[in-house]
């Protein structure tokens, strides 16, 4: 560490402290009001990508009920993965439009707004448990 820049070495990634409170209210929210879990993954993905994407959502606490944003900003890629009963509330053409608008927001250069708003239009259209 330099003087001045004592950060703890996570918050060295592609959000600031602010972003990152901003993105840990829109997942407790999309939790809280749907009974679903939503979990964000910004970084790499292997090729390819969806079952990249597939892989990291199996190994989450509860993969049934689960919903994982994947984003890798270096591949400009996007992926969303629903658990079996998510999807029952979360079908693929809501997670399509939910995509459509963080894809906007993201080539406009706004990752953490894109993310928290594709988090509030997920969990409004899967509704509450």
């Amino acid at each position: 560490m330099t003087a001045g820049k004592a950060q703890p070495d996570v918050l060295n990634g592609p959000f600031t402290t602010r972003q990152l409170l901003r993105l840990d209210e829109a997942l407790r929210l999309a939790d809280s009001s749907t009974g679903l879990t939503f979990s964000i993954y910004v970084g790499d993905l292997d090729e390819p990508a969806r079952a990249s994407a597939e892989k990291l959502h199996g190994q989450l606490a509860d993969p049934p009920h689960s919903v994982l944003v994947a984003v890798s900003p270096n591949q400009r890629l996007l992926e969303i993965v629903t658990g079996g009963e998510a999807r029952r509330r979360l079908p693929d053409r809501a997670a399509k439009l939910a995509a459509l608008s963080m894809a906007a927001a993201f080539g406009g250069g706004d990752l953490a707004g894109g993310l928290v708003a594709g988090l509030a239009q997920l969990a409004d259209h899967a509704g509450r448990a």
